[in-house]
């Protein structure tokens, strides 16, 4: 049976009918791209074993990677080597040991007690915004306004970006990482925020601070392009996600009073309601799970061999009936942070714990400080990232 690959999201509560088709049929299907078969991974435990096993790689350059299948005819010599000197630093896309050179730099800055440290720094940056919203009437773009701004607030105290620098590295995040329909104007931001994070690199190296790149610069273990690079991953990695899942987030509660008002009245709640956000969204679907057989290898029962592309289709795995009772039913008590929406094993994400932070802290004072906040149109009408890799709303009014 032919299956489509990528299939567009439309709904913000449910996820591709083909998925489910998917995994009744089996753990891995293949599916035929422009340049060639790929398997894709349906169900949790294969998942799982996928991105924490042996005999796997993630690095683009390995013979039979996935997205290379995505043209008929490869790359240029050319691409390549622009692919190549723009993926300086992006460890996302590394195999150990090299990966773990990097990862290893930045663990600390990224554990629980480095978070709770920047918890009240997040708290301030909500209530900033909340307040200019305020400030502005009794409506509100949620998305440019709130579910954009705050994480690009967030990284740039992260990296210690200048307070004077912040409006127009604000403006490019946004301008890069949400304007999908003007993929030149897109590319033209992401190309004025390397060239803003290079000067920065340069500038902080002369005096290093107490924040993460300057920490980076003292072990000297880095080289100036490694640097830009890591900072990069980061501001896209961090960002993106955040960003869509935010608004996404808020929308899904409004959508289902009975458990806001619990977590109204119970806060503690809050950890685990972020959890099932990010399992019931799955905004990060197949496109940072893309890995390639290095040897051959069984999984689910199928035999993969070595060259053979592979996507994992995480949004599929988290609505697993095998894993999760009633997967795609919405419920703040479910306790399943056994989900794959930070990926898992080695590349799980670095930042999940910041990410966590964030959506919570957001979500808990939009709510504690508006709570007369509602969508001014109807479901059907808020336009969605549908053609994005990473499913998000484009805008959503609402007021108070």
């Amino acid at each position: 049976m032919a299956q489509t690959f990528p299939v567009q999201r439309t709904c913000p509560f449910a996820h591709p009918a083909e998925y489910e088709r998917m995994r009744e049929q089996a753990p891995l299907v293949r599916t035929t791209l422009p340049g060639g078969e790929v398997w894709l991974v349906t169900r949790l435990a294969e998942a799982r074993q996928v991105l924490s096993g042996t005999g796997i790689s993630g690095n683009p350059a390995t013979p039979g990677h996935p997205n290379r299948a995505f043209r008929a005819e490869p790359p240029t010599p050319e691409e390549e080597a622009a692919r190549r000197e723009f993926a300086v630093g992006h460890f996302i896309d590394l195999d150990p040991p090299e990966h773990s050179r990097f990862r290893r730099l930045l663990i600390p800055e990224f554990t629980v007690r480095r978070i709770k440290e920047l918890r009240p720094g997040i708290q301030r940056i909500t209530d900033e915004l909340i307040d200019d919203m305020l400030a502005k009437g009794d409506e509100a773009e949620l998305v440019e306004a709130f579910g954009l701004a705050l994480p690009s607030l967030v990284i740039c105290q992260l990296l210690g970006v200048p307070y004077e620098d912040r409006e127009f590295f604000q403006s490019r995040t946004q301008e890069a990482l949400s304007n999908v329909e003007d993929r030149d104007a897109s590319h033209s931001a992401m190309m004025e925020i390397r060239d803003f994070l290079d000067d920065l690199v340069t500038k902080v190296a002369q005096q290093p601070g107490d924040d993460l790149l300057g920490r980076l610069i003292e072990t000297g273990q880095l080289t100036h392009d490694e640097l830009v690079g890591v900072t990069f991953l980061l501001l896209v990695a961090g960002h993106e996600t955040t960003a869509n899942m935010i608004p996404l987030a808020a929308l899904t509660l409004m959508r289902h009073p009975d458990q806001l008002a619990e977590l109204r009245a119970n806060p503690d709640k809050w950890p685990m309601a972020v959890d099932e956000l990010l399992r019931y969204q799955s905004v990060v679907d197949w496109v940072a799970f893309d890995r390639v057989a290095t040897e051959d290898q069984e999984i689910g029962g199928q035999l993969v061999r070595k060259g053979e592309g592979i996507f994992v289709l995480g949004a599929s795995a988290n609505r697993d009936e095998r894993a999760f009772e009633r997967p795609d039913e919405f419920d703040i008590g479910r306790g399943a942070r056994h989900h794959v929406a930070f990926g898992y094993g080695v590349h799980q994400c670095l930042g999940q714990n910041l990410a966590r932070a964030e959506i919570e802290i957001a979500l808990r004072t939009l709510f504690e400080r508006i709570p007369g906040l509602r969508v001014t149109v109807p479901d059907e009408e808020l336009p969605f990232k549908s053609e994005s890799p990473i499913f998000g709303l484009k805008a959503m009014p609402v007021a108070w």
